[in-house]
């Protein structure tokens, strides 16, 4: 059979669009199928419109610094039409290059809704049937809906729905205390919204080290963030001037139990999770394997169990994030030209970013786990206040925090919270994934004065030799 191309993929997020990329630059013949802008949601509805918001954000935050040295600032006219409208000419901008990216590495983008007909066809709803070699599904996820939370992005807001406000409301309600729901806290705090942020779990940013987030907590908190932790929400009443969220402590076996409170907002934001768009693919009709989620399942190199059809990102059981889904995408468009054979990423060396003030980031065992399964371990923290460079810049909030093998020092995980803790990490991940001692990259020079060597201090603190702490 002559097929139209050698792969098509479908979804233009960061996934699809950069394993299409190095499929060209592999030498197949590739298009991408997306019924929306190109760049998917990360950059259209997630990652960088609200990386945006969060730097102007830090401006704002940076007014109090200003005020301390005697100057006079009058934000009484802030426009936060205005701020939307950056955030929404930055992804025009980004998704424009992604387009360009693509036509320059001839790659065709079509513009279509695609369902899959046959292992190696797509049917587009203009009418259009493609034929290819290879399909790879990259149609990423959306938010979670929950009975009784259901989004009317008016009062009841996904992620996508704030970041489409164009006007401030006085009040949020923030329902889970993940990535989204607490960089949106500090985004919100940051324009003068006044936020409660409400986790079921004992401590926000649950899948994250919870010595990094007692220091975020404190800090949020300490901006004005009313933080409910172990409580959950149990009903969501609209009002005519806003909304009520009934919460309860998160262990209690019924919605009467004491300790119930409503909350009152003029708004609320829902970010209990996401799910994986895989409805309306036609993945059953040729018997790719979903499991009860909607998740589909793969091996290495992210096959599916169908020949030819290969599944990345967050439709995958993978951790949801975009750097995760663009490495899939290029191990399997490699198994595809035969380079790569049964490659799997190590889940131990993916590291996580939370653009907060302070950052959090890291990769890796936590600790908790590590007393829970009782693997044996030894820690290093260096605390960022003995920081010099921190100390200049005003920014001592946090620590570096690593734990290692007992006897080999080898990197078993690292979290760090503080200034610049999402660019500083990849040095120590840099030491796991190559394969390098602790010593040999503690004793290179760093330049002084730096963030950068409070990972040095922490290096040294494996074998008990720093020196500034």
């Amino acid at each position: 059979m002559e097929y139209d191309f050698d792969l098509l993929v479908v979804g233009a997020g960061p996934g699809g669009y950069v394993a299409a990329i190095k499929a060209a630059q592999l030498g197949l013949r590739t298009a991408v199928v997306d019924k929306a802008e190109a760049g998917g949601v990360c950059l259209n509805w997630g990652c960088i419109p609200s990386k945006n918001l969060i730097s102007q954000a830090e401006k704002l935050q940076a007014v109090d610094s200003l005020t301390a040295l005697g100057a006079q600032v009058d934000l009484t006219n802030l426009n936060y039409k205005t701020v939307h409208k950056q955030s929404r000419k930055v992804t025009k901008v980004l998704s424009g290059g992604v387009k360009f990216l693509l036509k320059k590495n001839k790659v065709e983008f079509i513009q279509a809704k695609a369902m899959l007909s046959d292992k190696d066809q797509l049917t587009l709803d203009d009418g259009r049937i493609l034929h290819a070699k290879n399909i790879l599904l990259a149609t990423g996820s959306s938010p979670m809906s929950v009975p009784g939370f259901e989004f009317d992005e008016e009062t009841v807001l996904s992620s996508n729905g704030i970041l489409a406000m164009d006007s401030l409301p006085e009040s949020l309600i923030i329902l889970g205390a993940g990535a989204i729901g607490c960089e949106f806290a500090f985004v919100m705090n940051s324009f003068g919204v006044k936020v409660t942020l409400v986790e079921a779990a004992d401590h926000i940013l649950p899948s994250e080290d919870s010595d990094s987030c007692k220091v975020l907590h404190q800090s949020l908190k300490k901006s004005g963030v009313d933080i409910l932790v172990a409580t959950r929400a149990q009903s969501l009443e609209k009002r005519e001037d806003g909304v009520t969220v009934r919460v309860s402590p998160a262990d209690c076996e019924s919605p009467t139990t004491e300790g119930q409170q409503d909350i009152n907002a003029e708004k609320v934001l829902v970010v209990f999770g996401r799910v994986p768009n895989t409805q309306s693919l036609g993945l059953e009709a040729i018997g790719v394997e979903v499991d009860k989620r909607g998740f589909v399942n793969v091996s290495t190199n992210n096959r599916s169990n169908v020949s030819g059809v290969y599944a990345i990102g967050d439709i995958t059981t993978t951790p949801a994030l975009a750097h995760v889904a663009s490495k899939e995408g290029v191990l399997a468009v490699e198994h595809m030209v035969g380079k790569s054979h049964d490659a799997t990423i190590d889940l131990q060396a993916i590291p996580s970013a939370i653009y907060t003030q302070p950052q959090i980031a890291g990769f890796g065992l936590r600790e908790d786990d590590a007393k829970a399964k009782k693997i044996e371990y030894k820690k290093s923290v260096f605390p960022i206040r003995a920081c010099g460079k921190a100390v200049a810049v005003g920014k001592t909030e946090g620590h570096v925090k690593i734990l290692a093998h007992p006897q080999t020092n080898e990197i078993l995980g690292a979290h760090i919270v503080g200034y610049d803790a999402t660019e500083i990490i990849h040095e120590l991940l840099l030491i796991r994934h190559a394969g390098l001692s602790p010593e040999s990259v503690g004793d290179m020079i760093h330049a002084h004065p730096t963030i950068s060597e409070s990972i040095v201090e922490a290096l040294h603190g494996l074998s008990g030799e720093m020196i500034h702490s």
